[in-house]
């Protein structure tokens, strides 16, 4: 999670540097400060002591006053195709100054991406998280501010909303929520040492200016047109429900397995009778084993697709219909309790290679032919990998996962397939559940969503219309 950085490398074989040392008690290191494109070293100790509240704020306040106007938004750079993104960083370290300003950043404990747009809704707030803002004349000032290969990134908006993006080749949500409510919390407590000294240290913050040459100010603009481009492909839609967990438990059924089935009969009524193209991906944590991180949840099952049909099938009684979902939601805890104690397949098709004595890993995290990147030249894949049952399977048309914190009023990710949806849910709230999906936009998104709209109205009747039936 800190001191640490991805590194962009040829032919989609990235890498991860850290810089913690064993046995660090945290009394050292500097974080990475963005501001109007501009790179700062930010101080966070001196004296073998955490700088106090006050000395932070009042470096931050400097780089607020010393950034003014654009600098070279250099960090647009990372988020271009990794392959092109290897090509330009390969050119930028070739500079002594840019290559201090590239360790400075990879050594952070973390960043912070001071922006300048101030989200007011729902929609605006994870699209400024996502990507950051495009200007009028389409630039993408979000990704020149930030330095997306870094795991953790704290955004800071100017009007003093905020949140979090995170690298996920490295690591997943659950540290990373676990963190930001950490460090909520402490804050929220009057008893929070804020660390006061009697006479603060002047410790100033240090500008680091990157050196453009021709060839990286070339890259810059096709960086620019490149995010603008993904950016402006992307559609978003998000939903509050009119009930949350209190309703869902007190009708005895899981709120994860009541919200993904709340998913899959959306998508099959978004479908009517075309077939899925492919599968549901629901993320497991396996992190109860050393170095776990995640599994795969098969969420459709027979049971799932038997209760789907019955809930548009007028010669299916309610009760029924009750009885399907009852064996649907049944087989989903069973699915999910087998993923999270690493008894699922997926993770089986990933692969590691060495090169040069460094661990390598493949860097397409969804692609399951990702072995194929271990084979040795010459080498042809396992069959497997091209059977069309395997392929289909291993399409996840919805990316879904839940996380939840009181303290995150969105979060989410993009699809990842072309013709698939990211579909992000809480589950926490007593009083509702929350969806965010993302997908293309020549995907039929807001009509999705109308349909999780209906599905979640559907399930709650089902089931307060049976709960009545069983009273009387």
């Amino acid at each position: 999670m800190f001191d640490c950085c991805r590194v962009p490398g040829p032919e989609g074989l990235d890498w991860s540097v850290t810089y913690a040392k064993q046995g660090e008690t945290g009394l050292s290191g500097h974080i990475a400060v963005f501001r109007n494109n501009r790179v700062w070293k930010l101080e966070a100790t001196k004296d073998d002591r955490i700088l106090s509240t006050e000395e932070f704020q009042k470096q931050i306040e400097q780089i607020y006053r010393e950034s003014e106007g654009q600098y070279p938004g250099i960090g647009v750079l990372g988020a271009n195709n990794r392959d092109v993104w290897a090509k330009d960083y390969n050119e930028l370290a070739s500079s002594g100054e840019n290559s201090d300003i590239l360790h400075m950043i990879q050594s952070a404990a973390f960043a912070i991406c001071l922006e300048s747009s101030s989200p007011s809704s729902p929609i605006a707030h994870s699209r400024d998280l996502w990507h950051g803002h495009i200007t009028a004349d389409g630039v993408p000032i979000g990704l020149r501010n930030r330095w997306v290969d870094k795991p953790v990134q704290f955004i800071v908006f100017d009007n003093a909303e905020a949140g979090i993006m995170g690298e996920h080749s490295v690591m997943d949500g659950t540290p990373t929520v676990r963190l930001c409510d950490d460090v909520l919390e402490a804050l929220h407590n009057p008893a929070f040492d804020h660390g006061s000294v009697s006479s603060p240290a002047d410790i100033r913050p240090t500008p680091m200016d990157w050196q453009v040459s021709p060839v990286i100010k070339d890259a810059l603009v096709q960086a620019d047109a490149a995010a603008r481009s993904l950016i402006e492909s992307q559609e978003m839609t998000f939903h509050l429900t009119s009930y949350g967990k209190a309703a869902i438990k007190a009708f005895g059924v899981s709120p994860d397995s009541w919200a993904q089935m709340i998913i899959q009969l959306a998508y099959r009524r978004l479908l009517g009778t075309a077939p899925r193209a492919g599968g549901t991906y629901e993320a497991a944590t396996t992190r109860r084993f050393y170095k776990g991180r995640t599994e795969a949840i098969r969420v459709v099952s027979s049971e799932s697709d038997a209760w789907v049909a019955s809930m548009d099938d007028s010669s299916v009684s309610l009760h029924e219909r009750k009885k399907l979902f009852d064996a649907a939601t049944k087989k989903h805890i069973g699915y999910a309790k087998t993923a999270g104690m690493g008894q699922g397949i997926d993770r089986h098709f990933f692969g590691k290679c060495g090169r040069n004595a460094q661990q390598v890993t493949c860097t397409k995290t969804w692609d399951y032919a990702g072995m194929k990147k271990c084979l040795k030249e010459g080498e042809e894949a396992p069959a497997l990998f091209s059977d069309p049952v395997f392929q289909s399977a291993t399409y996840w048309v919805l990316s879904t996962s839940a996380i939840f914190s009181k303290h995150f009023p969105v979060y989410g990710w993009g699809e990842v397939v072309p013709d698939g949806y990211g579909v992000a849910y809480m589950t926490g709230y007593d009083d509702r559940l929350q969806y965010t999906i993302t997908s293309r936009k020549e995907m039929p998104n807001e009509q999705f969503m109308t349909e999780i709209v209906k599905a979640a109205e559907d399930i709650y009747a089902l089931h307060a219309g049976e709960s009545a039936k069983s009273k009387l």
